[in-house]
């Protein structure tokens, strides 16, 4: 592994860092406050580039970029970027969307869809989640029945999906046989504007308040062939890939706000005296931010080392798996130690410092559940 980066990748990050700060930073206090999703920074994403990056360049207007690289620039826009609802809802369509399309899609659909959702012209969402299946995901219950004459029917709930009330497309899993378990399920592409689908209220959250989130209906959805993803039967093969990757990528953002995080840290122990000396000067803060510090390397040394091998068409299930626990649990250690380096200043909205705490929270559930993670990482050491 050679993690040192060419003067041209990063360049780019410092693009992206600019770019973030600049225009995705506005009114991030009062959206979040209200549960506030902006599509014009969604739109301005686009424009930068953000989402063609897991794209390969037939498919839009712009260069292609690495996969090492777009880990990079992710992590920039985690740096640069307040908004962690919208750095995860861009996260959550490229590697969870648009990349499952990359992989098993028909040129067709990927002619179909890629293009506008590269542009910001379309979002997706990715529906798996059901009432009955969240960390047991193969216990789905949606069902899509094969047609005689060709096509299938869709019936059944997905709740708690990220970009479902403002979705156009939607990755859905569902059942082509309920008897034969997790060996039927199936993926498809679904229009949301379809006959039969309907969409949930936005779901009110504790975090990423930013990003909307809701449950999706289908009733007798009737779905044309063209609209499987892969064969019948291969959704699981094709979940396991996805959340693989997704595990491998979703975080990277958090990365960069941790960096951020780290700095301002410094800066108020530095500047904040109590007892007529800087508040860094007493062990205790400075421990904190010590601790901060370890942490962020050791993510990024994992966030590297899965990126790297994923790059290299390695598989990463044990890495991703460790990368997916050991982030989300330390951003979330992180900004609890923010607020209390920070006091009361810490503990007001106003001033964005304990929004991390909150939003990071979700990244202990979402993608795999921190326990989750380790029963893979325990699975894949025998036990």
């Amino acid at each position: 592994m050679d993690f040192d980066w060419s003067d041209e990748q990063l360049n780019f990050k410092a693009r992206v860092v600019e770019f973030a700060r600049q225009q995705l930073n506005n009114d991030t206090v009062e959206r979040d406050r209200n549960g506030a999703f902006s599509l014009q920074d969604w739109k301005r994403s686009a424009a930068f580039g953000i989402q063609r990056m897991s794209v390969p360049a037939a498919y839009h207007q712009g260069d292609e970029t690495d996969f090492l690289t777009a880990m990079l620039a992710m992590e920039g826009l985690g740096y640069g970027c307040r908004d962690n609802g919208l750095t995860f809802a861009l996260n959550a369509q490229m590697w969870t969307v648009q990349l499952p399309i990359v992989h098993f899609g028909t040129e067709a659909q990927k002619e179909k869809y890629l293009p506008g959702l590269c542009s910001g012209d379309l979002i997706g969402a990715h529906a798996i989640t059901e009432p009955d299946a969240g960390s047991d995901v193969f216990n789905i219950r949606t069902t899509a029945e094969k047609q005689p004459g060709g096509g299938y029917v869709l019936n059944g709930e997905k709740r708690y999906i990220s970009l479902a009330p403002i979705a156009d497309i939607a990755l859905v899993f569902a059942t082509i046989d309920p008897d034969i378990g997790k060996w039927g399920i199936t993926a498809f592409l679904v229009d949301l504007k379809a006959p039969g689908v309907r969409t949930g209220p936005v779901r009110d959250k504790m975090g990423l308040r930013t990003v909307p989130m809701g449950d999706l209906f289908f009733e007798n959805v009737h779905l044309p062939e063209e609209a499987r993803l892969g064969k019948d039967g291969t959704g699981l093969s094709l979940s396991t890939n996805s959340l693989e990757w997704e595990r491998c990528c979703i975080l990277a953002s958090q990365l960069g706000a941790m960096e951020r995080q780290l700095e301002e840290c410094v800066a108020f122990a530095r500047d904040r005296e109590q007892f007529d000396q800087p508040i860094g000067k007493f062990q205790s803060v400075a421990n904190r931010i010590a601790d901060m510090r370890l942490r962020l390397e050791t993510s990024r040394l994992l966030l590297y080392k899965v990126a790297w091998l994923k790059s290299e068409g390695r598989p990463a299930m044990m890495e991703a798996a460790l990368l997916k626990l050991h982030l989300s649990e330390c951003f979330v250690d992180s900004s609890l130690d923010a607020i209390r380096i920070h006091g009361g200043h810490g503990y007001m909205s106003e001033a964005e410092i304990e929004r991390n705490l909150r939003d990071g929270i979700g990244g202990t559930i979402y993608a795999g559940t921190s326990d989750i993670q380790r029963n893979i990482v325990a699975g894949l050491l025998g036990l």
